[in-house]
């Protein structure tokens, strides 16, 4: 199992490199650069700033300076507002995690017993009502979604205050990020949980006058549960990725919002920042998620 966990950070590491280089030469390659702008500072003033953040420096070059400065725990400072990135990135994510964190943990738990319900009561009315409201959210992206939840119950029922740092309300951005992945975990958890009860293991429970409670949750509903870990890491992908415009669309001030100013202003360090803070967070939990089907089956074997 090491042996599996050391090659495994070692391709994270490998990822988490090729990523930072497209995103660097990729962001360099686009026409103009972090201080172009209607009131764009004097040429002299200019020749400083960009001496000042290596801009004057071939791109390679920029490159090297900028993954020897990351890997010291060194991200630089905005280039707009001059303030430290590592701390903003910080603070940043303190309000993403929260909201990313209850997210996932609410499409898990309510996809996990909405899938077990529609297993168990296949083609009854429960099951037909699951699968028709989880197949509609699966078909409405999550910008779409935040927007007609910030249409209808924030401006037309005033039923919910529109975000602010002193009045948070974090139910609609949480339900925007976690009715898709809420419909999908439903469905996998269907389809996986009806496979294990026609298994031979599980008619041999029944036949033995196991308790069917006992033969659902620890026979059925834990080795149908493998698919759905499957599915963690590329929806904490999802969610990472779909809060970025999540958050533009009900203003909070999280990484997904730095992100996109950072885009907007051409900030080259804050860009580079989050998206290697990002791939970071994606690599960990892709390989957490990996790890967690050992003790979920033990019969599974890290080559």
């Amino acid at each position: 199992m090491w042996k599996y966990v050391v090659k495994r950070l070692g391709l994270a590491l490998a990822t988490i490199l090729i990523i930072c280089a497209i995103t660097f030469f990729a962001m360099n390659a686009i026409p103009g650069g972090p201080f172009d702008s209607e009131k764009a500072p004097r040429p002299e003033v200019q020749r400083v700033l960009e001496a000042r953040f290596h801009l004057d420096q071939p791109v390679w070059k920029q490159f090297f300076i900028y993954v020897e400065n990351a890997v010291q725990g060194d991200f630089g400072i905005s280039l707009k507002t001059g303030r430290d990135i590592s701390s903003m990135l910080w603070e940043s994510f303190s309000i993403s995690a929260k909201l990313g964190g209850l997210a996932m943990a609410t499409a898990i738990i309510f996809g996990i017993i909405l899938g077990a319900i529609a297993a168990l009561m296949r083609n009854r009315w429960p099951d037909r009502a699951i699968i028709f409201f989880t197949t509609l959210f699966v078909a409405v992206p999550s910008f779409v979604l935040a927007t007609l939840l910030l249409l209808f119950f924030c401006l037309k029922l005033g039923w919910f205050p529109v975000w602010s740092m002193n009045n948070p309300s974090y139910l609609l951005p949480i339900l925007a990020l976690a009715l898709y992945p809420m419909s999908y975990i439903t469905r996998l958890t269907k389809t996986s949980m009806l496979d294990v009860l026609n298994q031979d293991y599980i008619r041999t429970a029944r036949s033995k006058g196991v308790a069917e409670i006992k033969i659902i949750f620890k026979h059925a509903l834990r080795n149908a549960l493998i698919p759905v870990i499957t599915y963690v890491g590329p929806m904490t992908a999802y969610i990472i990725t779909g809060s970025l415009v999540v958050e533009t669309i009900f203003t909070i001030g999280g990484l997904g919002s730095k992100f996109v100013t950072g885009i907007t202003n051409r900030d080259y360090p804050v860009i580079m920042a989050t998206t290697i803070f990002l791939a970071v967070i994606m690599v960990t939990l892709t390989l957490i998620s990996d790890l967690i089907y050992k003790l979920v089956d033990p019969k599974i074997k890290f080559d």
